[in-house]
């Protein structure tokens, strides 16, 4: 996997990206990385998940310079996510679209897709993954959704919440490898069995849930280290999280949250510190 700085003009879907321009993590809110099967990636971005006044967040981010929008049959707001998109002005192939999958199953799948495409008011997807794992429809549902990448309405394949066994399953079928596994991820859940398994095998780790669902941010320690770097608590768990190299999905429907949680790339975490966190749990 390769990581590159994307200016304003470049559009991921055309673009091909110099080696020059390689770093091992995100260095500005440009920085994509290149998935397993060439799709060029946003490595940060605006999650969803239950926010509320979704149309304005989605919008307000957009023009603040995020290009990765992730939401999800399941949350209810692909419609709201494609009217903030709509109201950006942005074209949509500046942008980058996840959505899930999530009742698993060929033909549910197949219908899925065609339902968030109109929700979202769009002709593709850039990366649609498998929701959850179900046993015994897993594999129906990826086929099902290459299918879909084979008629142009995908453009990047991959899962979410997959553990090893069942990324295996794929694997033992036959099945192309998923360019990306998206897992709750931060210093209080680091699946570091689940992470080397996907680093193994080229398959980027999407970590979603990077501030904690809120419920740390008043943490002492992480509020120490706020205080020492004059930084915002939610800064202090994006920067981790960025530092990492993960592709990282902070949310918030408040446009100070949003404009602050992209303010992370320009200073660093100590070494000290960054092992202080691995160790916070």
């Amino acid at each position: 996997m390769n990581v590159y700085e994307l200016n304003s003009t470049e559009k991921y879907h055309k673009e091909t990206f110099s080696l020059e321009a390689m770093v091992t993590m995100a260095t500005s809110i440009d920085s994509v990385i290149n998935l397993n099967d060439g799709t060029a990636m946003p490595m940060f971005g605006l999650g969803t998940a239950w926010t509320d006044e979704c149309s304005q967040a989605v919008s307000y981010a957009i023009e603040q310079g995020y290009r990765m929008i992730d939401t999800a049959q399941r949350y209810g707001n692909e419609e709201d996510v494609g009217k903030g998109i709509a109201m950006s002005g942005i074209d949509r192939k500046n942008l980058f679209i996840v959505t899930k999958q999530w009742q698993n199953g060929h033909d549910a799948c197949i219908q899925g897709l065609q339902r968030s495409l109109v929700r979202l008011d769009m002709d593709y997807i850039d990366l649609f993954l498998i929701h959850g794992p179900r046993e015994g429809r897993n594999v129906a549902t990826y086929k099902a959704m290459f299918e879909l990448k084979k008629q142009g309405l995908v453009r990047s394949v991959g899962v979410s919440n997959f553990n090893i066994h069942h990324l295996e399953g794929l694997r033992n079928a036959g099945l192309p490898t998923p360019s990306v596994n998206q897992i709750e991820l931060h210093p209080w859940l680091q699946p570091r069995e689940i992470i080397d398994y996907c680093k193994k095998h080229n398959i980027t780790v999407m970590g979603y849930s990077p501030l904690v669902k809120s419920k740390m941010l008043k943490n002492q320690q992480i509020c120490d280290l706020a205080k020492t770097y004059n930084k915002t608590t939610a800064q202090i768990l994006i920067r981790w999280s960025v530092q990492h190299g993960y592709i990282t999905i902070p949310k918030s429907s408040k446009p100070n949250r949003i404009k602050e949680n992209m303010q992370v790339f320009d200073w660093t975490l100590t070494e000290d510190d960054m092992d202080f966190l691995v160790r916070i749990i």
